[in-house]
């Protein structure tokens, strides 16, 4: 038994769930580990180990939690806590994602329901002290890309997103979870409205551009969206927010291609670290930043990533 195992057995320790067995649950980017506790009558609970001594902290997913609580979004509960030692106990809000569940269900309603909770989110003050991406913040993010994915200088890359998220997206106004896709996303069919969705991995909450949440999950990389579904879904969600399509259409692709220029530089850091199965992801990114890139609006920035950028499969 290594020393973190003693101290989350410690954590259990005196609870009703110290003797639950438990399941190892499929890991994210992060260090964070994941373990479903099953109880004797078939009850189960999530335990999240976000080690300090690693990077990890749990308190800034129990502040978003609490916030998405408030705003009557399914996010777990927590049920018990250790947050300085980075140990909580969660809800388990069910077994199957939206990506498991388009393998056999209607499309149209699993986006429907994601989108619902985005509209929701957009129209709810977000809360205090979060950090704002405001373009020279989501330019600054991308310089990654350029010391992982294709080292080199940043500066033409960094300047020329910032020039676009100037002009097609230049509010930071509404709070973004980020990583909202269909792999985060439990699909709870037997609950009632925006209860039917249930929401994680939110701890890196920020404010963003109106959208940025929506670019997620249209853009997928893990489980690439029809562009059926992606025009179905930005015009409801341009009706409900009554924003102006056209605009909408550009500023998703502007944030779109913000997103995957990181996301290219963060994969490519985490094969370097030796999650090889990363490596397996960098041509889609590179295809769906392409699409968004096709946008007439982003000329200038396709421009760029073209004459600084090659495809994976032409890195050295």
């Amino acid at each position: 038994m290594t020393d973190r195992d003693a101290q989350c057995r410690a954590f259990l320790n005196g609870t009703r769930w110290q003797s639950w067995p438990g399941a190892p649950l499929a890991g994210d980017a992060s260090a964070r580990r994941y373990v479903r506790l099953t109880g004797p009558a078939g009850e189960r609970a999530i335990l999240m180990d976000a080690d300090p001594a690693l990077g990890e902290q749990v308190a800034p997913f129990v502040r978003i939690a609490e916030w998405l609580l408030a705003q009557g979004l399914s996010a777990p509960r927590i049920l018990h806590h250790a947050m300085a030692d980075g140990f909580l106990l969660l809800d388990d809000l069910g077994p199957d994602t939206i990506a498991v569940a388009a393998a056999s269900g209607s499309e149209d309603d699993l986006y429907d329901a994601a989108v619902d909770v985005l509209i929701a989110l957009d129209a709810a003050p977000p809360p205090d002290g979060l950090t704002r991406m405001v373009p020279q913040v989501g330019a600054d993010m991308v310089a990654i890309v350029a010391e992982t994915y294709h080292p080199g200088d940043p500066g033409p890359l960094v300047a020329a997103t910032h020039d676009a998220l100037l002009r097609l997206a230049p509010q930071a106004d509404r709070i973004a979870l980020r990583d909202y896709h269909a792999e985060n996303l439990i699909w709870r069919p037997e609950r009632a409205g925006l209860d039917r969705v249930g929401l994680l991995d939110f701890q890196d909450a920020f404010i963003a551009p109106r959208g940025y949440d929506l670019a997620s999950l249209l853009r997928d990389i893990r489980r690439p969206v029809a562009e059926a579904q992606v025009t179905r879904q930005t015009a409801r969600f341009a009706a409900a927010t009554q924003t102006d399509p056209v605009a909408l259409s550009a500023q998703l692709a502007a944030l779109g291609a913000q997103r995957n220029l990181r996301i290219l530089g963060v994969f490519a850091r985490l094969v370097q670290r030796g999650k090889s199965r990363y490596a397996a992801y960098l041509p889609v990114v590179w295809d769906t930043l392409l699409r968004d890139l096709a946008h007439p609006d982003l000329r200038d920035l396709r421009e760029v990533v073209m004459t600084t950028l090659p495809p994976p499969q032409d890195r050295r």
